[in-house]
């Protein structure tokens, strides 16, 4: 089982979520995420033992219930890149800073700390509140994807965050396929 654990968007953002991957239509080399399956994940565990799952839903409850964090506004908006505009593999539209970006990091730190007791490795980098708008496979868009990050501040819109989910994600030809395994209410 590949596993991640995620705050999911509501469906009625998925036409928002679309209007801003338009923005990149033109940009040749990226792959867009499938604007209904749009997430902000917390911690991504990779392939997982199915032994495993009881154990890992096992430390998701308590890492919820550990920061004490309540249903909370999570307002997505603005783009972002990943690691960097020079060079460029994720394109993503970030948590407007004041708007659920300390409860998501609390919840990333909370979830990392019980997963990583457990053997699952850590993101080495700084925990970034995002959705995951399209990934760049190649660079020939990377002019145009330069300039729409720098020049457009689109607000995608807002949602009560009220549970966290343990998702699998399942690779198909037409893109991942993601159900949830279990949810952890706030």
């Amino acid at each position: 089982m590949r596993l991640f654990v995620s705050i999911d968007l509501p469906d009625r953002l998925a036409e928002a979520v679309a209007d801003a991957q338009a923005r990149f239509a033109d940009a040749d080399g990226l792959r867009f995420v499938a604007p209904e399956q749009a997430h902000l994940t917390l911690f991504f565990l990779g392939d997982t033992d199915p032994d495993r799952l009881d154990s890992v839903e096992a430390a998701l409850d308590p890492a919820v219930a550990d920061t004490e964090v309540k249903p909370f506004e999570l307002r997505v908006g603005g783009f972002g890149v990943f690691p960097a505009l020079e060079y460029i593999s994720v394109v993503w539209a970030g948590v407007r800073e004041g708007s659920g970006a300390a409860e998501t990091t609390r919840l990333n730190a909370a979830v990392a700390d019980e997963l990583t007791a457990l053997g699952f490795e850590d993101d080495e980098h700084e925990f970034t509140p995002h959705v995951t708008l399209a990934r760049m496979d190649d660079a020939r868009g990377k002019g145009l994807v330069q300039d729409v990050v720098r020049d457009t501040d689109p607000d995608i819109g807002a949602f009560e965050a009220t549970e966290i989910q343990l998702k699998e994600s399942t690779l198909t030809d037409a893109g991942p396929e993601y159900d949830t395994v279990a949810a952890f209410e706030l």
